[in-house]
């Protein structure tokens, strides 16, 4: 499953549209369920009812685990970290107390307002996932000139270099996403990444490159969430996040 960015309703349509089993099915959820819609507090608890989940860390999930371990909102929240606070200020009921002044906001959220079972998801999130078929899945991306274990982990769940390098591979230009896989020093059967959004090409399905594939289409960018079934490659997907909520708060 691709970046979910807060948007619950979104979840619970792909869940249900795959008829996933969430006692006997496997999801790998790619990161950046944070920040976006304010059902962030709602999607956790959707995917804690998963038996078997694995959950990889996006860029704003570390975000938010920087500020459930430290207490600081880190600058960046500015890229839909309000409503994230919204999400978990509702619990207490004060999510009437953000304060805006130009572009900025300040919000009175406190790492001890975080569940703790949610407080123990975020800092548990994989930075990736290798299956027993050698597929791969990450966040971001990776370094694929240098082995893929051991690399900045930051990388994991921040590189684009990756998709774009595959997005400019000849075999691609010529038309052809399957014509082969081009060379990295870690070789993998497929590699599965969010991060960076398919409506940027203005397309709302997964994209293909290589033996990569981008399922990133647009949940926090009025695009869709998608599922897709790892070694069919079908897929399902929900409603425009547009048509979903009618306030998005990035």
């Amino acid at each position: 499953m691709g970046d979910i960015h807060g948007a619950y309703k979104a979840l619970v349509q792909c869940l249900q549209q795959s008829g996933f089993n969430y006692e006997e099915d496997t999801l790998i959820q790619l990161g950046d369920i944070a920040d976006g819609f304010d059902e962030v507090y709602q999607c956790v608890e959707e995917l804690l009812k998963i038996k078997n989940l694995i959950a990889i860390k996006g860029n704003h999930d570390e975000w938010f685990n920087e500020f459930i371990t430290t207490g600081y909102h880190n600058e960046r929240w500015a890229q839909g970290g309000k409503a994230t606070a919204i999400s978990y200020l509702r619990l207490t009921g004060r999510e009437d107390t953000v304060k805006h002044a130009g572009e900025g906001y300040s919000v009175p959220l406190q790492s001890a307002d975080i569940p703790e079972t949610h407080q123990r998801f975020f800092q548990q999130q994989q930075l990736y996932y290798i299956d027993e078929t050698n597929n791969c899945f990450v966040h971001a991306g990776f370094n694929r000139h240098l082995p893929f274990k051991g690399q900045p982990v930051y990388l994991y769940y921040w590189d684009r270099e990756l998709w774009t390098e595959a997005l400019s591979y000849a075999g691609f230009k010529r038309g052809n996403p399957s014509a082969g896989k081009f060379q990295m020093v870690t070789p993998f059967n497929d590699i599965f990444i969010g991060h960076t959004t398919t409506v940027h090409w203005k397309i709302d399905k997964p994209m293909q490159a290589a033996n990569i594939y981008n399922i990133d289409t647009g949940a926090g960018h009025g695009g869709r969430l998608t599922i897709m079934e790892v070694s069919s490659k079908k897929y399902w997907q929900s409603w425009p996040v547009t048509r979903l909520y009618k306030t998005n708060y990035r």
